[in-house]
């Protein structure tokens, strides 16, 4: 019996010298989760005598100070002054969201990126990793509202990894497909993230991080939809793509904004 033993106990080791590595990232990325969820925020408008008076239409997160949210420029409103609509950010967890009113300071409509300045107050940051591309293989999450605020703020957390470092054009059928927009972009493409990770509308915005440290290295934009926009929750493709930090970067140096100067 005690050679049996042995063995058991062996193959009892075995196994969890293989789980150990799996169990330590996991438990590394609950703890991120917690530190980063303050610092997810909603992106939508306010408006006082509407029905509903907010409404939620991305995902944002907060850096520098505490005072500047990222977001995607697609994810911004055009504003109607009649009807007093407010640039708003949301925080908090549950039905009953607070509402921050935000400036927009800086846009890339090429770059799909946008920085908005609190009005007033601060929240949680999250920190931005260096400028160096991830290599193919990583392992990222992210976190946002994939459907929305539907029943309240409720961040999801996503995990995969970075499936290729492609250019930033969306598969077509073919060459009819092709708007002049996009062969502009065939000329200079600029290289994304495509993740094998799945995103929905909600989560255009949110930051894509690195499970141990929770340092942002990109920002979801997009989601390759096979049929249709009412098809992306029923059917998703699991093609997402995301735009690497370093644009973020530039968007804020061409622009002279310091998100940790005192303000």
């Amino acid at each position: 019996m005690k050679p049996i033993r042995a063995s058991v106990t062996a193959l009892m080791c075995l196994l969890a010298c293989l789980l150990s590595p799996l169990v330590n990232a996991d438990s590394k990325l609950i703890e991120t989760i917690k530190q980063i969820k303050p610092g997810i925020v909603g992106v939508g408008i306010y408006q006082p005598t509407g029905k509903p008076q907010s409404r939620l239409y991305g995902t944002g997160f907060v850096i520098g100070n505490g005072r500047y949210v990222v977001t995607n420029y697609h994810v911004l409103q055009r504003l109607d002054a009649e009807t007093k609509q407010q640039q708003v950010v949301f925080s908090g967890t549950g039905p009953k969201a607070k509402v921050h009113q935000a400036t927009l300071l800086a846009f890339s409509e090429v770059d799909d990126l946008a920085v908005l300045k609190l009005q007033s107050g601060k929240l949680a940051p999250i920190p931005l990793a260096d400028k160096q591309t991830l290599a193919e293989g990583s392992d990222i999450a992210f976190t946002g509202f994939p459907i929305g605020a539907v029943l309240g703020l409720y961040p999801v957390t996503h995990k995969g990894m970075i499936a290729s470092i492609t250019p930033d054009v969306i598969p077509l059928h073919g060459s009819k497909q092709l708007t002049p927009a996009m062969i502009k972009k065939l000329k200079n493409p600029k290289l994304v993230y495509q993740l094998d990770a799945t995103a929905y509308p909600g989560n255009s915005g949110s930051p894509v991080y690195m499970p141990e440290s929770g340092k942002v290295v990109a920002i979801i934009n997009k989601v390759l939809v096979r049929n249709g926009k009412e098809s992306v929750i029923s059917a998703p493709s699991g093609i997402t793509y995301a735009i690497p930090v370093k644009y973020l970067f530039a968007l804020l140096t061409a622009n002279n904004i310091d998100v940790f100067a005192a303000s």
